[in-house]
């Protein structure tokens, strides 16, 4: 068999065939309708190639293992695996959801360079995933743009293709495939027989950041070693790069394994913990507290702290919630300030700017129909159709939606409603979803 074409039927007509998504070394995806639900998934399967191997069944078998793997594996960050494995024409075939977006090297293709603020919440939800999988045992092996998908909307990452993920024990020589994918791989996956661990990935995410932020392919390891090349630091090739994020993506890039960090969370620290946030304020407003909060993971004070905030920056605090009046002239430092705390401490889940992106994805402004209530759903700020109050809000940061906070009802109007019983509910809603609009057009966001 070489590919399935398009209406073919799989598992007994449970699943239609609409086209090729793609393929790599090992595997190839397909993008399918389930029946009867009509729900697009992607179902993979090993490739004509690997299917001509005479240890197949050996690569069937870590094929089954690649779907036990990343089924164990339940992150936001990672691809969804369903408990749907099955056989077609002799191939096991791995059932996954399907992400309605495009990888990030395409995306990269696009923009020729991203920018180290959107590069880094990249990479950070990335080493988010990486950190996960670690945990439980596994090396991903293959991180790279192409294996970084990016929601359509939300632009959040999302890590697929486990095919090389195996097992590790840390500080333990082990026999792994070679097969590696030039310019991303470390050193040690050039060898049949290694210690590998962590900072394996590491070196892979690495590089990742290499390309984003300088449009260039990193050079190879086995030439940077072989003929002692060190490498061009990124910041070479674009000056906009800070320092600590070029030393970062040195040193997580380091040829021998023992001078990289040993953890991706260790190297993450490298440019987080050097990172000073931006407290600015056009309005003398002290973001200290609010900082403090979003750091240690307390979302319901955090939001409580941004209504306060908020309100001080508006000069609202007598009225206690804002109009359109003041949303359109609040201070831009003081937006950008509130938006980038939420954004960098919930590894870019909240904050305006995420909403921003959600809104623009529903056709968001005040003139479009229904825009109010599917933003609602998609936050989760409506429940079966119903509109929430605050206080009913998610406050976990992965169980709640992306852009779940900060709870912008309660800022633009739930405080007043309450206090003016009399107060015309469908004007409440005109007047709420005109700041919300105002909001999330603005441009410093």
């Amino acid at each position: 068999m070489s590919h399935w074409a398009p209406r073919q039927q799989l598992k007994g007509g449970k699943y239609i065939v609409e086209e090729l998504l793609g393929f790599g070394g090992f595997g190839v995806t397909y993008r399918a309708r389930e029946q009867p639900s009509g729900q697009f998934v992607a179902i993979k399967t090993l490739n004509a190639l690997q299917q001509s191997k005479p240890d197949f069944a050996a690569i069937q078998e870590n094929f089954v293992n690649e779907a036990m793997c990343l089924a164990s594996c339940r992150h936001v960050h990672i691809v969804k695996v369903l408990p749907q494995l099955f056989q077609q024409d002799g191939l096991w075939c791995m059932v996954m959801e399907y992400i309605e977006g495009q990888d990030l090297a395409s995306y990269l293709d696009e923009r020729g360079v991203l920018s180290e603020q959107e590069a880094l919440r990249i990479i950070r939800q990335v080493g988010d995933a990486l950190t996960f999988i670690h945990n439980q045992g596994f090396l991903h092996r293959d991180v790279k743009p192409l294996n970084i998908m990016l929601r359509r909307g939300s632009l959040d990452a999302v890590l697929i293709d486990f095919g090389l993920a195996r097992e590790f024990i840390s500080g333990k020589e082990q026999s792994h495939t070679n097969y590696i994918t030039e310019r991303f791989a470390p050193i040690e996956q050039y060898q049949r027989r290694a210690e590998r661990g962590a900072y394996t990935d590491v070196y892979a995410l690495a590089a990742t950041l290499y390309n984003l932020l300088t449009y260039q392919l990193p050079p190879a390891a086995d030439i940077r070693k072989e003929f002692s090349i060190p490498l061009v630091p990124p910041k070479q090739h674009n000056p906009k790069i800070s320092d600590r994020v070029n030393d970062a993506i040195i040193k997580g890039m380091a040829l021998e394994p023992k001078d990289r960090p040993q953890s991706v969370q260790e190297w993450l620290a490298l440019f987080t913990e050097a990172e000073a946030d931006d407290l600015s304020s056009e309005r003398g407003i002290d973001y200290r507290n609010l900082r403090d909060l979003l750091k240690a993971g307390k979302w319901k004070e955090a939001d409580e702290e941004t209504y306060r905030v908020m309100l001080k920056a508006a000069r609202r605090e007598s009225e206690g919630w804002l109009d359109v009046d003041s949303i359109n002239s609040f201070p831009c430092k003081d937006l950008r300030t509130i938006d980038q705390l939420w954004v960098k401490y919930s590894n870019g889940r909240f904050g305006f700017s995420v909403q921003k992106r959600i809104w623009e994805s529903v056709g968001g402004n005040h003139n479009a129909d229904c825009a109010y209530e599917k933003f609602g759903d998609r936050v989760g700020w409506r429940v079966e159709g119903n509109w929430i109050s605050c206080q009913y809000y998610r406050l976990t940061l992965y169980d709640a939606p992306f852009g779940h906070l900060p709870s912008f009802w309660e800022v633009v109007g739930w405080e007043y409603l309450r206090k003016q019983r009399r107060f015309s509910l469908m004007k409440f809603f005109v007047r709420a979803n005109k700041s919300l609009d105002f909001l999330l057009s603005r441009r410093d966001l």
